[in-house]
């Protein structure tokens, strides 16, 4: 058996072996399209796709009561639900400004779309040619237990025509903090093909789509609140520690508390939060939200790494019921 075959041999057993855990942990198991599922005491948490567009992506996730956390759109079509932004699939990481050719935050479907549209056809046409992938290479690890389930994988940043220009190493944990059900996503992001520039981009960063009821605009009751005690659409484009998206789901209020780790670079974070139902943490975005500052794009140097640190927390009641300041504040004194 050569060394590839060993490996994943190795995997398969691992992963094989958590399906047996004890009742009452975390186990994992291959999907037949090559991705993950997460459960835990045997429910659903949360499945990594990495057959579909052109990233990875975490969907569905399952919050403690059971119930969706995130948009099924473009994946299934629910009556009642938006149809807009193909690209925002779950929770997923992007960035539309890559070398100042290569965008991996839309899709060609997003692009697709708009040659349908007369208005938009001009800009359709001009992007499609630039979108590039967030290519799976291999799973390094996947390891469960009674307390905690671990994902790390390795992906290779490609433009349209393959080129790679990046690597990134990712490590994804899932765990519970009291009653709320958490996930861990860190990533570094390495300049493994030579200096990568990373633009002053709008639409950037690690995001997740929230169910529609839970969405502002859906006039239901949803509600946006950032760590500054900043609400709804005063919220976008503004910095804070963590911020909060809350409201309906199936008849219950739920919650989404995205939280930016010292660590991560450029804390604390800007969030590309939306009253549309988008919240996504930018730590890129500069004079793409704010016409009066100088623009600043990120440059790596060969070798070099950008860390980038975040919890989410899927919770019950809203960030006061949930105590998210004092979730934010254990989680900020933990070596990332």
């Amino acid at each position: 058996m050569n060394l590839a075959s060993s490996t994943a041999f190795a995997l398969m057993l691992q992963v094989s072996a958590s399906l047996f855990a004890a009742e009452g942990g975390f186990t994992l198991a291959r999907t037949p399209a090559g991705g993950v599922e997460v459960k835990i005491d045997g429910k659903p948490f949360a499945t990594y796709v990495i057959d579909q567009g052109n990233k990875p992506f975490l969907w569905p996730i399952y919050g403690p009561t059971g119930k969706p956390m995130t948009r099924a759109y473009p994946m299934e079509n629910v009556p009642g639900e938006q149809r807009d932004h193909i690209h925002q699939r779950g929770l997923t990481f992007g960035h539309e400004d890559i070398d100042a050719h290569t965008d991996t935050w839309q899709e060609r479907a997003t692009y697709e779309e708009m040659l349908k549209d007369p208005k938009r056809e001009a800009t359709g046409r001009k992007r499609l040619p630039h979108v590039g992938s967030e290519r799976h290479r291999d799973f390094t690890e996947l390891k469960a237990n009674h307390d905690q389930a671990v994902i790390v994988e390795t992906l290779d940043y490609l433009d349209a025509h393959g080129k790679r220009l990046l690597s990134e190493e990712r490590r994804i944990t899932f765990h519970l903090i009291g009653d709320m059900r958490a996930i861990d996503f860190d990533q570094d992001l390495i300049a493994s093909d030579g200096p990568v520039t990373f633009g002053d981009a709008k639409d950037a960063g690690l995001g997740i789509r929230v169910p529609t009821p839970m969405a502002v605009d859906s006039k239901q009751g949803g509600r946006i609140i950032n760590s500054n005690g900043v609400e709804d659409a005063a919220a976008w484009a503004k910095h804070a520690d963590w911020c909060e998206y809350d409201g309906p789901v199936e008849g219950e209020r739920l919650g989404i508390a995205f939280l930016d780790h010292p660590a991560s670079f450029h804390h604390p974070t800007l969030w590309h939060v939306r009253t549309y139902g988008l919240f996504c943490a930018n730590p890129f975005g500069a004079h793409a939200f704010d016409p009066k500052l100088p623009e600043s794009p990120t440059q790596l140097e060969p070798g070099e790494r950008l860390k980038l640190r975040h919890r989410l927390l899927f919770h019950t009641g809203d960030e006061k019921t949930a105590k998210i300041a004092e979730a934010y504040e254990a989680y900020a004194k933990e070596e990332r």
